[in-house]
């Protein structure tokens, strides 16, 4: 009887694999396609992160207070020149995509709560408008959050 060798090293008769021979030339550390962006994002691509993505890239979030956010298209109608006016009067307005992409994001405070019950009277009646909770969607935002907040309203 003959002793098999047992283990993880090679069998007799097979060969190891030749070691990878070394790269012929080093890449390059200037990428072109980057190559000439800005090294700092501008304020307004700041603006534009969402919140989460700003605390993953900040070591510390940002300090901003609660806020109720109305996305809405632009529509047909003698409205439409009052809502953008009040909407400007929030506490931002951002203005984002074209042609029919076109949305109005505005951010209010919980201070600024008769100007966003104002604009909300004029956009509410859209299926295409939406209320944010802090810049993030929440289930029932229309129907249950955003009344809620009318409780604030001096009387």
């Amino acid at each position: 009887m003959t002793d098999v060798p047992t283990g993880s090293g090679p069998r007799q008769g097979q060969q190891e694999p030749p070691p990878e021979a070394a790269p012929a030339c080093r890449p390059r550390d200037q990428f072109w396609p980057y190559a000439d962006l800005e090294e700092e994002p501008s304020d307004e691509e700041l603006a534009k992160l969402d919140p989460d993505l700003q605390d993953a890239l900040f070591e510390r979030p940002p300090a901003r207070p609660f806020s109720y956010t109305l996305v809405f298209k632009p529509f047909d109608g003698p409205g439409f020149a009052q809502a953008l006016e009040l909407s400007r009067a929030g506490a931002e307005c951002l203005e984002a995509g074209t042609g029919d992409g076109m949305r109005y994001r505005v951010r209010f405070r919980p201070d600024q709560v008769i100007a966003l019950r104002d604009l909300w009277q004029m956009v509410g009646r859209f299926d295409t408008s939406e209320v944010l909770i802090d810049d993030r969607p929440v289930p029932y935002a229309r129907e249950l959050w955003l009344p809620l907040l009318w409780y604030l309203l001096p009387r």
